[in-house]
């Protein structure tokens, strides 16, 4: 069946044309000024910040001359004896990045479990004081707002060098941030369990633990393991400042311009990085995965 389709009067097709041409050139010009802004506070930024294109490119070959120095000299007739000598120190290394691992864990641990406390407190559609809602929030921000490096040196100042001061500043920005994530899920959650289980006579706490817990248990663990690759990578900073860990032998190899350490200690910590990094994210997926097929 075919339609027929009315043709407009010239005047009214004039009128919806420029009609239309003006909407796309107000659109433009609209587009044309959030440019125009973007760049000049780009250029700002860049000046504020003291940001040198031409300096870049002029010493940019320093970088990657310092890249050729740290890389060892290999060769495949003397490859077994050529790697013994680049990997000299591997036992303590390994020693090291094992330290490194346990303060990511345990950083990890203690943060979470901070978090998963105080989240439901800073949960709107769960807690009715809104004072104790806005307190656990702000504490939550304070947490994490505060880099873990700069709690690191503040806990050296107090406590001492040694990995348990990298674990304490872990820990504390782990559950900022982990605190965040965990109530943005809590207030997504399908509140007619919680309903349920309030009109019946339940508790706070039996509330929580029956009708959320089940619903969030799942992304908390997502969320858990993200945090957990975020921590491998800060903990091996840690040692910057002396919290322990292979970020502190890392910085003497640096500093003391053994060449070859540092490229031996940079690709220990990459190469950990990548296996924890794929291990957690086939781990999230499957996590994801079941909560989905529910």
């Amino acid at each position: 069946m075919t339609q027929r389709i009315a043709n407009l009067p010239p005047e009214r097709a004039r009128t919806l044309a420029a009609a239309y041409a003006a909407a796309i050139a107000g659109a433009r010009r609209r587009n044309l000024a959030v440019l125009a802004v973007l760049l000049v506070l780009i250029v700002l930024a860049g000046a504020m910040a003291e940001v040198r294109p031409l300096t870049f490119l002029e010493n940019i070959r320093n970088f990657t001359a310092y890249l050729g120095r740290i890389m060892p000299p290999l060769s495949p007739g003397t490859l077994p004896g050529d790697l013994a000598a680049w990997y000299w120190g591997l036992p303590k290394w390994t020693m090291l990045l094992g330290e490194t691992l346990l303060m990511a864990y345990l950083g990890t641990l203690f943060g979470g479990i901070a978090a998963f406390g105080l989240c439901f407190l800073a949960s709107a559609n769960l807690v009715r004081s809104r004072l104790l809602c806005f307190a656990t929030r702000r504490f939550l921000e304070l947490c994490r707002t505060v880099p873990e490096v700069v709690f690191a040196l503040l806990f050296v100042i107090a406590f001492g060098l040694g990995p348990m001061v990298g674990v304490m500043a872990l820990a504390i920005h782990t559950a900022g941030a982990l605190g965040k994530l965990f109530s943005e899920v809590v207030e997504n959650i399908d509140m007619k369990p919680v309903e349920g289980l309030t009109a019946s006579g339940a508790s706070w706490v039996e509330t929580v633990r029956f009708a959320v817990v089940p619903q969030v248990l799942s992304n908390f663990a997502s969320y858990g393991l993200l945090r957990f690759e975020m921590n491998v990578r800060g903990a091996g900073v840690m040692g910057f400042v002396g919290a322990g860990g292979i970020g502190q032998e890392f910085l003497v190899a640096i500093r003391n311009f053994y060449y070859s350490d540092v490229s031996a200690i940079l690709l220990m910590i990459i190469v950990t990085v990548i296996g924890i990094d794929l291990g957690t994210e086939r781990l999230r997926h499957a996590l994801l995965g079941r909560e989905s097929a529910r």
